[in-house]
Protein backbone atom coordinates (compact mmCIF):
# COMPACT_ATOMS: atom_id res chain seq x y z
CA UNK A 1 0.00 0.00 0.00
CA UNK A 2 2.94 2.56 0.58
CA UNK A 3 4.05 2.02 -3.17
CA UNK A 4 2.30 5.63 -3.93
CA UNK A 5 4.80 6.84 -1.28
CA UNK A 6 8.23 5.14 -1.79
CA UNK A 7 7.13 4.19 -5.95
CA UNK A 8 7.46 1.41 -7.88
CA UNK A 9 8.01 0.21 -11.69
CA UNK A 10 4.49 -0.70 -12.47
CA UNK A 11 3.01 2.12 -9.73
CA UNK A 12 -1.04 1.13 -10.20
CA UNK A 13 -3.49 4.26 -11.34
CA UNK A 14 -4.69 4.46 -7.65
CA UNK A 15 -1.10 5.14 -6.59
CA UNK A 16 -0.62 7.87 -9.03
CA UNK A 17 -4.34 9.56 -7.92
CA UNK A 18 -2.92 9.38 -4.35
CA UNK A 19 0.24 11.58 -5.28
CA UNK A 20 -1.86 14.11 -7.30
CA UNK A 21 -4.14 14.30 -4.32
CA UNK A 22 -0.97 14.95 -2.20
CA UNK A 23 0.66 17.02 -4.21
CA UNK A 24 -1.74 19.13 -4.43
CA UNK A 25 -2.36 19.74 -0.49
CA UNK A 26 1.00 20.68 -0.89
CA UNK A 27 0.95 23.34 -3.43
CA UNK A 28 -1.86 24.49 -1.43
CA UNK A 29 -0.15 25.02 1.58
CA UNK A 30 2.69 26.14 0.50
CA UNK A 31 0.76 28.86 -1.19
CA UNK A 32 -1.14 29.34 1.95
CA UNK A 33 2.13 30.06 3.65
CA UNK A 34 3.54 32.71 1.41
CA UNK A 35 0.74 34.71 0.69
CA UNK A 36 -1.20 36.19 -1.25
CA UNK A 37 0.77 37.28 -4.54
CA UNK A 38 -0.54 39.13 -7.42
CA UNK A 39 0.29 37.47 -10.92
CA UNK A 40 0.06 40.92 -12.69
CA UNK A 41 3.40 41.90 -9.91
CA UNK A 42 5.05 38.24 -10.27
CA UNK A 43 8.39 39.06 -9.33
CA UNK A 44 11.20 37.33 -10.76
CA UNK A 45 12.77 35.03 -8.03
CA UNK A 46 8.69 34.15 -7.08
CA UNK A 47 8.71 33.04 -10.71
CA UNK A 48 12.02 30.97 -10.35
CA UNK A 49 10.90 29.49 -7.27
CA UNK A 50 7.63 28.40 -8.62
CA UNK A 51 9.32 26.83 -12.09
CA UNK A 52 11.78 25.16 -9.70
CA UNK A 53 9.10 23.99 -7.63
CA UNK A 54 7.21 23.03 -10.34
CA UNK A 55 9.39 21.12 -11.47
CA UNK A 56 10.63 18.82 -8.08
CA UNK A 57 7.11 17.51 -7.81
CA UNK A 58 6.12 17.30 -10.76
CA UNK A 59 8.50 14.49 -12.17
CA UNK A 60 7.06 12.03 -9.26
CA UNK A 61 3.57 12.69 -11.04
CA UNK A 62 4.48 11.57 -14.33
CA UNK A 63 7.45 8.85 -13.17
CA UNK A 64 5.67 6.08 -10.68
CA UNK A 65 9.20 4.51 -9.93
CA UNK A 66 10.54 7.75 -8.16
CA UNK A 67 9.75 8.12 -4.29
CA UNK A 68 7.82 11.30 -3.49
CA UNK A 69 9.36 11.79 -0.08
CA UNK A 70 12.92 12.70 -2.06
CA UNK A 71 11.22 15.43 -3.96
CA UNK A 72 8.83 16.91 -1.58
CA UNK A 73 11.56 17.53 1.02
CA UNK A 74 13.94 18.99 -1.42
CA UNK A 75 10.40 21.34 -2.41
CA UNK A 76 10.37 22.04 1.23
CA UNK A 77 14.07 23.35 1.62
CA UNK A 78 13.21 25.36 -1.15
CA UNK A 79 10.48 27.20 -0.02
CA UNK A 80 12.49 27.53 3.47
CA UNK A 81 14.90 29.39 1.42
CA UNK A 82 12.36 31.49 -0.24
CA UNK A 83 11.01 32.58 2.32
CA UNK A 84 14.10 33.48 4.46
CA UNK A 85 14.95 35.26 1.91
CA UNK A 86 11.64 36.96 1.28
CA UNK A 87 11.59 37.66 5.24
CA UNK A 88 15.10 39.20 5.27
CA UNK A 89 14.38 41.81 2.26
CA UNK A 90 11.07 43.10 4.29
CA UNK A 91 13.60 43.60 7.30
CA UNK A 92 16.67 44.90 5.89
CA UNK A 93 17.27 47.46 3.00
CA UNK A 94 20.65 46.37 2.32
CA UNK A 95 18.97 42.68 1.52
CA UNK A 96 15.79 44.03 -0.24
CA UNK A 97 17.91 46.27 -2.72
CA UNK A 98 20.58 42.81 -3.78
CA UNK A 99 17.35 40.74 -3.98
CA UNK A 100 15.02 43.50 -5.64
CA UNK A 101 15.82 44.76 -8.93
CA UNK A 102 15.72 48.49 -8.68
CA UNK A 103 13.41 50.46 -11.22
CA UNK A 104 14.82 52.04 -14.19
CA UNK A 105 13.73 54.98 -15.73
CA UNK A 106 13.89 54.37 -19.72
CA UNK A 107 12.27 58.15 -20.14
CA UNK A 108 13.11 61.34 -18.35
CA UNK A 109 11.33 64.36 -18.78
CA UNK A 110 10.12 63.60 -22.16
CA UNK A 111 13.85 62.36 -23.09
CA UNK A 112 14.49 58.59 -23.96
CA UNK A 113 17.49 57.30 -22.36
CA UNK A 114 19.41 54.93 -24.82
CA UNK A 115 21.88 54.07 -22.34
CA UNK A 116 19.12 52.93 -19.61
CA UNK A 117 17.37 50.98 -23.04
CA UNK A 118 20.36 49.05 -23.46
CA UNK A 119 20.71 48.13 -20.01
CA UNK A 120 17.15 47.18 -19.85
CA UNK A 121 17.76 45.29 -22.96
CA UNK A 122 14.70 46.72 -24.00
CA UNK A 123 13.93 47.46 -27.99
CA UNK A 124 12.26 50.65 -29.16
CA UNK A 125 9.48 47.85 -30.31
CA UNK A 126 9.09 46.63 -26.91
CA UNK A 127 8.89 50.38 -25.42
CA UNK A 128 6.12 51.33 -28.01
CA UNK A 129 4.20 48.22 -26.95
CA UNK A 130 4.14 48.42 -23.53
CA UNK A 131 3.31 52.59 -23.86
CA UNK A 132 0.37 50.98 -26.40
CA UNK A 133 -0.80 49.54 -23.37
CA UNK A 134 -0.92 52.02 -20.90
CA UNK A 135 -2.64 54.45 -23.10
CA UNK A 136 0.23 56.34 -23.88
CA UNK A 137 1.04 55.88 -28.07
CA UNK A 138 1.89 60.01 -27.93
CA UNK A 139 5.62 59.94 -26.86
CA UNK A 140 4.84 64.04 -26.67
CA UNK A 141 3.01 63.67 -23.75
CA UNK A 142 5.03 61.44 -21.78
CA UNK A 143 7.46 62.69 -18.91
CA UNK A 144 8.20 59.64 -16.93
CA UNK A 145 8.41 56.60 -18.12
CA UNK A 146 9.86 53.72 -15.84
CA UNK A 147 10.49 49.81 -15.85
CA UNK A 148 9.60 48.40 -12.97
CA UNK A 149 11.37 45.49 -10.87
CA UNK A 150 8.21 43.10 -12.30
CA UNK A 151 8.93 44.02 -15.76
CA UNK A 152 6.14 46.31 -16.54
CA UNK A 153 6.41 49.34 -18.11
CA UNK A 154 4.75 52.34 -15.44
CA UNK A 155 4.03 55.64 -17.44
CA UNK A 156 3.54 59.37 -15.86
CA UNK A 157 2.43 61.89 -18.41
CA UNK A 158 2.99 65.75 -18.15
CA UNK A 159 0.48 67.13 -16.14
CA UNK A 160 -1.20 69.31 -19.12
CA UNK A 161 -2.56 65.99 -20.45
CA UNK A 162 -3.71 64.45 -17.29
CA UNK A 163 -7.44 63.77 -16.78
CA UNK A 164 -9.43 65.88 -15.45
CA UNK A 165 -10.20 65.17 -12.00
CA UNK A 166 -13.65 66.56 -10.24
CA UNK A 167 -11.30 68.44 -7.94
CA UNK A 168 -9.98 70.04 -10.80
CA UNK A 169 -12.95 71.44 -11.41
CA UNK A 170 -14.01 72.76 -7.60
CA UNK A 171 -16.57 69.58 -7.85
CA UNK A 172 -17.02 67.02 -4.25
CA UNK A 173 -18.38 63.74 -5.45
CA UNK A 174 -19.74 61.58 -2.73
CA UNK A 175 -17.54 58.83 -1.45
CA UNK A 176 -17.36 55.48 -3.26
CA UNK A 177 -18.04 52.55 -0.80
CA UNK A 178 -17.58 48.60 -0.73
CA UNK A 179 -19.81 46.39 -2.67
CA UNK A 180 -21.31 43.93 -0.20
CA UNK A 181 -23.29 40.41 -1.53
CA UNK A 182 -26.59 40.40 0.30
CA UNK A 183 -28.11 38.15 -2.45
CA UNK A 184 -26.04 35.27 -4.28
CA UNK A 185 -27.78 32.60 -6.33
CA UNK A 186 -31.10 33.09 -4.40
CA UNK A 187 -29.62 32.65 -0.78
CA UNK A 188 -29.37 35.53 1.59
CA UNK A 189 -26.12 36.45 3.17
CA UNK A 190 -27.50 37.73 6.43
CA UNK A 191 -24.16 38.45 7.62
CA UNK A 192 -23.10 41.55 5.41
CA UNK A 193 -27.15 42.06 5.90
CA UNK A 194 -26.39 42.69 9.74
CA UNK A 195 -22.91 44.43 8.92
CA UNK A 196 -24.86 47.35 6.73
CA UNK A 197 -27.83 47.71 8.97
CA UNK A 198 -30.11 46.27 6.54
CA UNK A 199 -33.52 44.34 7.02
CA UNK A 200 -34.96 41.19 5.14
CA UNK A 201 -37.81 43.43 4.59
CA UNK A 202 -35.55 45.69 3.18
CA UNK A 203 -34.11 43.66 1.16
CA UNK A 204 -37.21 42.20 -0.10
CA UNK A 205 -38.17 46.00 -1.23
CA UNK A 206 -35.40 46.43 -3.21
CA UNK A 207 -36.11 42.67 -5.00
CA UNK A 208 -39.63 43.62 -5.52
CA UNK A 209 -39.06 47.29 -6.69
CA UNK A 210 -36.59 45.73 -9.72
CA UNK A 211 -39.52 43.51 -11.18
CA UNK A 212 -38.63 40.28 -9.16
CA UNK A 213 -41.17 38.46 -7.24
CA UNK A 214 -38.86 36.21 -4.85
CA UNK A 215 -35.39 36.30 -3.59
CA UNK A 216 -35.07 33.17 -4.92
CA UNK A 217 -35.22 34.73 -8.82
CA UNK A 218 -32.13 36.66 -7.84
CA UNK A 219 -28.33 35.85 -9.48
CA UNK A 220 -27.03 38.62 -7.30
CA UNK A 221 -27.29 41.22 -5.41
CA UNK A 222 -25.11 43.92 -4.15
CA UNK A 223 -25.21 46.92 -1.97
CA UNK A 224 -22.83 49.67 -1.72
CA UNK A 225 -21.90 50.33 2.22
CA UNK A 226 -21.68 54.20 1.65
CA UNK A 227 -23.75 55.65 -0.53
CA UNK A 228 -26.72 53.09 -0.48
CA UNK A 229 -26.12 52.13 -4.40
CA UNK A 230 -27.97 48.58 -5.34
CA UNK A 231 -26.98 45.96 -7.88
CA UNK A 232 -29.46 43.17 -9.04
CA UNK A 233 -29.17 40.60 -11.19
CA UNK A 234 -31.45 37.81 -12.14
CA UNK A 235 -30.78 34.11 -12.54
CA UNK A 236 -31.70 34.19 -15.99
CA UNK A 237 -30.52 36.89 -19.04
CA UNK A 238 -33.78 37.63 -19.48
CA UNK A 239 -34.17 38.92 -15.95
CA UNK A 240 -31.75 41.42 -15.45
CA UNK A 241 -32.88 44.64 -15.16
Amino acid sequence: MVEFWNGAEDLPIYGYLIRAGIVYLYIFMIIKILGQRSMVSFHPIDFIFAIIIGDIVGEPLSTGELPLGGPLAAASLIVGLHLTLTFLALKNAKVRRFVEAEPIIIINKGQILVDQMRKAKLTVEALFMDLRLNQASDLTEIDYAILEPNGQISVIKKSKYDALTPSDLDKTPSEKGYPSVLILEGEVNKANLEKLGYSMAWLDEQVHQNGYENIKDIFLLTADERNDKVYISGRSVKDVV
